[in-house]
């Protein structure tokens, strides 16, 4: 084994794995940097402070820039499938947050985007071995992917709705209240269906108020609709996974149990640990 391979099988277990001191001070340091970094960016944002100090905040945002970029390059040359990695999740969140630094050099003010660093704060979960909330944020995302087609019906069928009730309240009160064309009229129906009520457009014929007391009515009995269909995806998720971790209890054979359970819920007997598999530290 060469020098140069023992480096990087040493780094990848210090960038990807958490069983470590050095990994975990690793990952510990990385957080506190992402933090400053978007606090830097937030407060250059005060005009009173980006007077005073804009020049050191710049300085201190090119470095942040220059150092997850280097922080990314690592990765990827660790990285046992540097591909796979570049396409996940936190990945990709690695690459987009050091972009906006040197798109404004061409775009300025694209420098703010840099927000989004925020989201590789995540890893605080695979710092701390929260795996558990993990996978529950898998399986509320397993839901919603699950419910993408319902969604999507559900909101063409708002979309259409919306449509028809701009339409109506065009027609009905006309440039004279504010609703100068079809467009406008479908903005003040969807912040209407939505219950915002910015209050820039309002009827004030009594067919126009009437249609727009419909239009209220509807938009609470809309938000109950897709609230059902994730909870009815995400309960169905609860007995896949179950099912997946499927544990029967050695005294009272009680097999419908949570995966994070340690004792039977009827007996109270210990249970058999569930088995498995470990992430890929690719993904990470």
């Amino acid at each position: 084994m060469t020098g140069n391979q023992t480096r990087r099988q040493r780094w990848q277990h210090i960038i990807f794995g958490t069983d470590t001191p050095e990994g975990r001070l690793f990952d510990a340091l990385l957080i506190i940097t992402i933090i400053a970094s978007v606090l830097a960016v937030m407060i250059d944002s005060v005009e009173r402070i980006h007077n005073r100090y804009g020049h050191w905040l710049y300085m201190a945002e090119w470095f942040f820039t220059l150092l997850f970029t280097a922080e990314y390059a690592v990765r990827l040359w660790v990285s046992d499938r540097p591909l796979r990695y570049a396409r996940s999740f936190f990945g990709i969140v690695d690459l987009v947050s050091i972009l906006p630094t040197y798109l404004s050099l061409l775009v300025p003010g694209a420098n703010y985007l840099l927000t989004i660093r925020a989201l590789r704060v995540l890893r605080v979960f695979r710092v701390l071995k929260l795996v558990s909330f993990m996978r529950e944020a898998n399986m509320l995302a397993a839901a919603l992917i699950e419910a993408r087609r319902k969604v999507a019906i559900f909101m063409f069928t708002v979309l259409v709705l919306i449509t028809v009730f701009g339409s109506l309240m065009y027609v009905i009160e006309g440039p004279a209240s504010g609703f100068t064309s079809i467009p406008v009229s479908v903005y003040w129906a969807i912040v209407t269906v939505t219950t915002v009520g910015y209050g820039d457009i309002s009827p004030h014929t009594p067919l126009g108020q009437s249609i727009a007391s419909l239009a209220m009515i509807t938009g609470y009995a809309i938000i109950a609709v897709p609230t059902g269909i994730v909870t009815a995806e995400i309960t169905s998720a609860i007995h896949r996974d179950r099912d997946r971790f499927r544990r029967e209890c050695p005294q009272c054979h009680l097999h419908t149990h949570e995966a994070d359970a340690h004792y039977c819920r009827r007996c109270g007997t210990h249970l058999p640990a569930v088995e498995s598999e470990p992430p890929s530290p690719d993904a990470s």
